[in-house]
């Protein structure tokens, strides 16, 4: 049994106080599967009950709460798998859409499900089925009881892509004994910049924390969809495609009026615009019809007319679709509080990246890209106007491209200090 580390009381006394939760929780799910929250032949997944039989052999399983951190682990899923072909993987998230966009993007001899509630009840059913050979866990999101269990199992934990600003520094700090037993329970602890190392650090993981570099930059391109890249590319034959991708309200505040004066002034302009949540789909067309703007939505099989100057690609798991079809991708989440999304997506297509300045989640990146000559800063809709009519833009997306293509080992070696955490297979065998 593992030992106990010292100054734990807040730690257990989060444990214990969890159980109250447990009659509840399936009631609090069923009502988020009222408002379409929760995928209705999956949902009880978050209770601890497993969806899919655990494959023979030694299985790693890789956590990360959201769509942009799941799509991340693909290329150290298959950094390891290169590296020990026996290897299975099971990727848990939280999140109903990145379970949809993962099955599209998944990696061979890879699983997926959604973590369990951190309550006892349901996280001991889990281990129990999965009975996992390594804990991998991603960026920010670590729970505590799921933490503690697995490491009271023995089964070791790392901690990958670690991300943390001053902002959510400082809400951890409020209960630091609480971060310093969690991060003393993980053999390995990996930054992706030396500002989240030393936050890190500064919570009680192990100095010095390794910096690593975003995984996000290590993925493979997303899936291609050749049948209906064909159909939706004769469809917009002769428009002037750019895209906004993972938008979000105040994003596309700006977009939307930079697309009413794009369209005035060419009416072949086309932007494909793809909301962070398309659930806002509604909200979105009638922004942009106050605005004099025809729209054509995806989820409803339309096609855009020569009327329309707006196409919604308000479905899930397409994006692969539209970076391959649009020369031109604004980051969205850049013009509010959201703070940026990941631009090595579109840049293994070559696509010239546009962002507003609030980038504060991607710092590093969008500095990288912005040193490589593959990205432009807009901070209103005539910057925005401006460079999408650059000259550069062909090269600006050369640029995204070859950065992108150069980060994709960044996985390889992370691979290798991972494994090591591994029971020794041969030794067992013998």
């Amino acid at each position: 049994m593992a030992r106990l580390l010292p100054d734990e009381w807040l730690l257990r006394l989060y444990i214990a106080a969890t159980y109250a939760f447990v009659p509840l929780a399936p009631v609090a799910l069923r009502r988020r599967l009222g408002r379409g929250k929760e995928d209705p032949a999956r949902w009880r997944e978050k209770l601890g009950e497993a969806g899919l039989a655990r494959p023979d052999g030694p299985l790693i399983w890789l956590h990360a709460v959201g769509l942009g951190e799941v799509l991340a682990l693909r290329g150290l899923i298959l950094a390891l798998a290169k590296q020990r072909p026996d290897l299975h993987f099971l990727v848990t998230s939280s999140v109903r859409s990145s379970a949809q966009v993962f099955a599209r993007n998944a990696p061979p001899c890879t699983q997926h499900q959604f973590l369990p509630l951190d309550a006892m009840p349901f996280v001991r059913p889990f281990l129990d089925h999965w009975r996992p050979d390594l804990s991998i866990w991603a960026e920010q999101d670590i729970w505590p009881g799921l933490v503690v269990e697995t490491h009271r199992r023995g089964i070791p934990l790392a901690l990958v892509n670690g991300r943390m600003n001053a902002g959510a520094y400082a809400s951890r700090a409020r209960v630091r004994s609480v971060y310093a037993a969690l991060y003393q329970r993980f053999s390995m602890i990996f930054a992706q910049d030396r500002d989240s190392a030393r936050y890190l650090e500064a919570l009680g993981a192990v100095a010095p924390v390794p910096v690593t570099g975003s995984l996000k930059a290590s993925a493979p391109v997303l899936a291609d969809q050749p049948e209906e890249r064909g159909r939706t590319g004769r469809a917009v034959e002769g428009r002037r495609l750019w895209c906004a991708a993972s938008t979000h309200q105040e994003d596309e505040a700006v977009v939307l009026a930079a697309q009413a004066r794009l369209f005035a002034a060419d009416p072949h302009s086309l932007l494909v615009l793809a909301p962070r949540d398309p659930v806002r789909a509604d909200s979105i067309k009638d922004a942009a019809r106050a605005l004099g703007l025809g729209v054509a939505a995806r989820s409803l099989g339309e096609v855009p007319g020569p009327g329309d100057a707006v196409y919604l690609a308000d479905s899930f798991g397409e994006m692969g679709l539209w970076y391959r079809l649009c020369p031109v991708v604004f980051m969205g989440g850049s013009f509010g509080p959201v703070s940026g999304h990941n631009p090595w997506e579109p840049a293994h297509f070559g696509a010239a990246i546009l962002h507003g300045p609030n980038v504060a989640n991607f710092a590093a990146d969008y500095e990288d890209f912005a040193k490589a000559g593959a990205s432009h800063q807009v901070n209103d809709v005539p910057d925005l106007i401006k460079a999408l009519g650059a000259v550069d833009l062909v090269e600006t997306g050369s640029s995204a491209k070859r950065l992108a293509v150069s980060r994709l080992t960044v996985a390889d070696d992370l691979a290798v200090r991972l494994l090591s955490l591994l029971p020794d297979t041969e030794a067992q065998d013998a």
